[in-house]
């Protein structure tokens, strides 16, 4: 008969089992509480509609600045008198977003999330976590 070369350990994981209550994991995601919407806006130009072009002359809110002023390091100003907003939605939430960021590169949600903070960026919006609970914050 062969000599065993291990200790047993079947009395902790029985023991193990009797602490640890059947359900999630503790590595397991957070389910959030509520499920909040967001909606980002983003500033556009506004087109007149068909019964009016005949009438009136549509004209661009931002103003094209010739070279020789862009060189100097001049930009036109982007705020419309009339502003018009178009809805901006986002394929996950600010929470998924944050922990999709520290997920493998290989992984799906890493890209995912990835492009999301893209979108948020687009629109001037960065994340931050503050006493566990994610925030957006304006952004230069």
């Amino acid at each position: 008969m062969a000599q065993q070369n291990f200790t047993k350990i079947d009395y902790l994981i029985k023991k193990l089992k009797k602490i640890t209550p059947v359900g999630k994991p503790k590595e397991a995601e957070p389910i959030p509480a509520r499920a909040e919407k967001y909606e980002i806006k983003e500033a556009v130009e506004h087109q007149p509609e068909e019964e009016v072009k005949p009438f009136v002359q549509p004209r661009a809110e931002t103003i094209k600045l010739p070279p020789d002023l862009q060189k100097m390091g001049l930009q036109p100003a982007t705020t419309t008198q009339f502003p018009s907003y178009q809805n901006i939605k986002l394929p996950i939430t600010d929470d998924k977003i944050i922990a999709g960021l520290h997920q493998p590169i290989t992984s799906s949600i890493r890209w995912l999330a990835t492009l999301a903070l893209y979108l948020l960026k687009q629109v001037h919006l960065a994340l931050k976590v503050v006493h566990g609970k994610v925030i957006r914050v304006i952004s230069n």
